[in-house]
């Protein structure tokens, strides 16, 4: 699955899921309870490397996360939006917040909540592990998995468009 690069240059908003996509999918508990999830250094420079290059980034989780709050603190990103099931109503908040049309906005998922989203951007993005039946609203499917790269991935395919940075 290729990508023009016409389309990836229209991006101007990069929107994610966490879990599955930002991470393996993977949740371990200490011993009091707390959930304990592990990020990719990569994505996170990535993440990091398109905010400080005007590719804006955002996040819609369905889990709530004290964890995955402190890593979206941690990367500066300031559309963030924990718990939620529904993921039209943020996701309509920050097109309107930035006005934006489908067109310019790229998003990233991996599970059924994640399909009325992939409906409407203009660049539906799964991971590499993502559910079968969300892989077929795709538009690209990562080669890497989620929490393995795979925001990095496809951060460095949008910037590397809009020659930001350039491919080897």
């Amino acid at each position: 699955m290729n990508i023009k690069k016409d389309k990836l240059k229209k991006i101007k908003m990069l929107i994610l899921d966490v879990d599955g996509v930002l991470t393996d999918g993977s949740i371990t508990y200490d011993k009091e309870g707390n959930n304990l999830i592990s990020f990719n250094v990569h994505d996170g420079y990535g993440i990091n490397f398109a905010l400080a290059n005007g590719l804006n980034v955002g996040i819609i989780t369905g889990r709530k996360s004290e964890a995955v709050k402190h890593r979206i603190k941690d990367l500066g990103i300031k559309d963030f939006f924990n718990g939620a099931i529904d993921k039209v109503t943020p996701y309509e908040k920050i097109k309107q917040k930035y006005n934006l049309s489908d067109d310019e906005i790229a998003y990233i998922g991996d599970d059924i909540l994640d399909i009325p989203v992939l409906q409407r951007v203009g660049l539906p993005i799964v991971t590499k592990n993502a559910r079968i039946e969300t892989k077929k609203y795709a538009k690209y499917i990562t080669q890497e998995k989620g929490g393995n790269g795979a925001v990095r991935e496809v951060i460095d395919m949008i910037l590397n468009a809009k020659n930001i940075i350039q491919d080897k």
